[in-house]
């Protein structure tokens, strides 16, 4: 990761663009972290792993799945 100051990403925006593709860049003012740049790019990864994390412990059945649907589908 890079750590670069808001008058050196005014002066040469277009370079960390270029490797905002490739790694985080942190942007500092008089020394203090103020903005990150970040790939475009979805990290499919670290998508999963989050969604996973958060789900860690719900069990649910397939009767719950279909309980919930189908009180969904009342609403309507």
């Amino acid at each position: 990761m890079t750590q670069i100051s808001v008058s050196e990403l005014k002066t040469n925006a277009g370079k960390y663009v270029t490797m905002a593709k490739d790694q985080d860049i942190l942007i500092t003012k008089n020394g203090k972290i103020v903005a990150k740049i970040v790939s475009a790019k979805p990290d499919k990864k670290a998508a999963w792993k989050h969604l996973t994390e958060l789900f860690k412990d719900v069990q649910l059945t397939d009767a719950d799945i279909e309980a919930a649907r189908e009180e969904r589908l009342s609403r309507i």
